[in-house]
């Protein structure tokens, strides 16, 4: 991924859907009810919020936030339910059917190619399928969330810690050290304790209970 334009992300982010798709095709049902790494949801229902949020605009979404008295949780459960297809099988098709859609509710394109590269892992992981996304298209995520909170308080996470990827150029902050792969940064800032375990460095205890307490 050659520069960061709106384009090249979304690029990035449709691959990603794509790779997603392609690793969950042969799953069974009882890898598809498997609890994820994002909170009380299946692989199933991460798969379903995957596709609202690729159908859900800004007016869509102002509409729906409102509805649930600006209670994301609520917001996400509707929307949730309304992508869930009535099997497994259903579901994968809607999520195909949006994967090269570039509707969001923001102008926050790296925000939504985070969505889809963390996602990704919350499935992937417990079910040990090996697909990660490439270096270059992590360190934009990674970037972002070192920027600012948004979907999720990453700032807030890496505040006042180094962090430093040892398979790309991401870097940022300054404080305690934290090395890792770019993946396993980025996973670590959206609030996934269990990729603490890959990280290294002074910085690791702070950043673990950062996640623990997302």
């Amino acid at each position: 991924m050659p520069d960061t334009t709106r384009q090249a992300l979304w690029a990035a982010a449709h691959a990603e859907r794509a790779a997603l798709a392609g690793d969950l095709a042969e799953l069974d049902e009882t890898q598809w009810a498997e609890p994820s790494l994002c909170g009380r949801w299946s692989v199933e229902e991460v798969v379903a919020h995957l596709s609202a949020a690729a159908s859900t605009g800004r007016a869509r979404w102002l509409v729906s936030m409102i509805g649930a008295r600006f209670d994301a949780d609520v917001h996400n459960d509707r929307r949730l339910a309304e992508h869930r297809g009535g099997t497994p099988a259903e579901t994968l098709q809607r999520f195909r059917t949006v994967g090269e859609s570039t509707t969001a509710p923001s102008g926050h394109t790296a925000a939504w190619l985070g969505e889809v590269v963390v996602h990704a892992q919350d499935v992937r992981r417990p079910l040990g399928l090996p697909g990660r996304p490439p270096v270059p298209v992590v360190t934009e995520v990674a970037r972002f969330y070192a920027a600012r909170d948004f979907a999720v308080n990453s700032r807030t996470a890496a505040d006042g810690l180094r962090l430093e990827a040892d398979d790309g150029p991401f870097a940022a902050g300054a404080g305690p050290l934290v090395t890792g792969t770019t993946l396993a940064l980025t996973m670590a800032l959206a609030g996934r304790a269990a990729f603490c375990e890959e990280l290294t460095g002074p910085g690791v205890p702070v950043l673990r209970d950062r996640c623990a307490r997302s």
